[in-house]
């Protein structure tokens, strides 16, 4: 109860000072090195935290600043098996800078998520990856399986900074076709990166609309294992 009635004091405070004066959106803004808001990622276990019950932000908010880190500390794996250990597996693009490449599909699918947002107070979403395990080669053209996504996820006041309840921490796995079922859909256009960044998309409208947030679904024995 007294998270939900900061929530709705700093909400008030944030549409007041949106209604003085207006702010140039840095929905795309990048950052070269890391700034002060985003250190704090790397010393907080992302196990401590409970996610808060969220309110429907998406009628008076509008998201003004995302900022999305893929830490250094995630392990990339180029390994060709079914089911490849480390935190990062991503095939899609070219052999090159894996934790660039999946914080550019996360900034796409989370602008897109938000861009309908309209409201007269700013937010800023800073996002940590915990995990992005997409498909090798060998499991997209035999068995398929499931893109295993999470990251933890602070809502803040884009004026002030102040966190709008605690940090979520949340699961966003999709079934990943496999098979004939992933050329088939190559051939309409929806490639892995395609239905990811579509998918956070979605993702990112429910934490913010829902007040359940985003409901991850049970894709049976592979989602578990992917867990351990």
């Amino acid at each position: 109860m007294k998270t939900l009635k900061l929530i709705m004091m700093l909400g008030l405070g944030a549409m007041v000072s949106a209604c003085a004066t207006t702010d140039t959106a840095t929905r795309n803004a990048r950052f070269d090195t890391v700034p002060p808001q985003v250190q704090q990622f790397e010393t907080l276990p992302a196990q401590q935290f409970l996610a808060s019950a969220p309110t429907n932000f998406s009628a008076a908010f509008n998201v003004q600043q995302i900022n999305v880190l893929v830490p250094q500390s995630l392990k990339v794996s180029e390994r060709n098996s079914y089911y490849p250990g480390g935190d990062i597996v991503w095939r899609e693009d070219p052999i090159g800078n894996r934790h660039a490449q999946v914080k550019a599909i996360f900034d796409t699918g989370f602008a897109k998520g938000t861009d309908a947002m309209a409201g007269d107070a700013g937010l800023r979403l800073d996002v940590k990856v915990l995990r992005f395990h997409a498909l090798t080669e060998k499991a997209r053209y035999t068995t398929g399986g499931v893109h295993s996504i999470k990251f933890a996820l602070w809502i803040r006041d884009a004026k002030s900074g102040q966190a709008l309840g605690e940090v979520r921490i949340v699961d966003a796995d999709l079934d990943a076709l496999g098979g004939q079922q992933a050329i088939n859909a190559e051939a309409r256009g929806q490639t892995q990166k395609v239905r990811i960044t579509d998918h956070l998309a979605e993702v990112i409208r429910q934490e913010l609309s829902n007040a359940e947030g985003f409901t991850n679904p049970k894709l049976g024995m592979i989602q578990q294992l992917k867990k351990i």
